[in-house]
């Protein structure tokens, strides 16, 4: 077994978006868990982008600039959408709420739909090539619930989902400590620590591969190509046999 990493990942670069419903600089939870897998990729030489989702003024939507469509303000694409499109991960993290994603967690991915008609330098749509994963917090049941959502939704899109590619934390059903509260045994726990490494490391290991190999083939999933007439060896009338 190494002693170290295989390989490097110092040209890599990812995004961490959490979606809590605090604003700065109350206490997050989920960036207590989001820090760990962080942490993990900074020493290995990756680049690493945090955001807070709901400190930015982000208007509701599926358009990709909602100014367009009767928002006064939307800092979408100014102040989020450019580290979202250049980084190689992205780790999205949040709450469980009634057992479900945050609302900022939902209005993420909405906002990330919104942009899956874009392109590639291939023709490809325009999160192919890239890794995903998620963490989710809470102190009631919901985790593989609400990351089962989460990456549904991002490999909807195109990004690419690991194996073991979500980790989290819930204390006791009901009212009780949260991640970070004393005596709580989030930090401590090692179901969680290991799934949150091997989370991180899988996000490494692919988000590696996809970039050696130049992304995922632009064989086969190309809109423009399809919309022209090239079927990929698909037969819409085969014949019977």
């Amino acid at each position: 077994m190494p002693d170290e990493s295989p390989t490097t990942y110092s040209d890599l670069t990812a995004v961490f978006i959490n979606c809590t419903l605090k604003k700065s600089p109350e206490l997050s939870h989920t960036q207590g868990l989001m820090d760990k897998s962080a942490a993990l990729m900074r020493a290995e030489g990756v680049t690493v982008d945090n955001i807070r989702f709901i400190d930015h003024d982000i208007a509701t939507g599926i358009y990709p600039d909602m100014r367009e469509h009767g928002w006064a303000t939307d800092a979408w694409l100014d102040e989020v959408w450019p580290i979202v499109v250049a980084a190689d991960i992205l780790v999205i993290g949040g709450p469980i709420w009634l057992g479900d994603n945050s609302s900022i967690t939902r209005k993420l991915i909405e906002r990330l739909y919104a942009m899956s008609g874009l392109f590639n330098e291939k023709g490809q749509y325009s999160f192919y090539g890239k890794a995903a994963g998620a963490l989710i917090t809470g102190n009631e049941d919901g985790v593989k619930h609400c990351a089962m959502s989460i990456l549904y939704s991002l490999q909807h899109i195109g990004y690419t989902i690991p194996p073991a590619a979500d980790a989290g934390w819930i204390g006791a059903v009901g009212p009780g400590p949260s991640y970070l509260d004393p005596g709580s045994g989030g930090p401590e726990s090692d179901f969680t620590n290991r799934n949150t490494t091997f989370m991180t490391w899988n996000l490494l290991h692919v988000a590696r591969m996809l970039k050696d190999a130049g992304g995922i083939p632009a064989y086969g999933n190309i809109q423009k190509a399809w919309n022209d007439g090239e079927r990929f060896g698909f037969d819409a009338n085969p014949e019977y046999r």
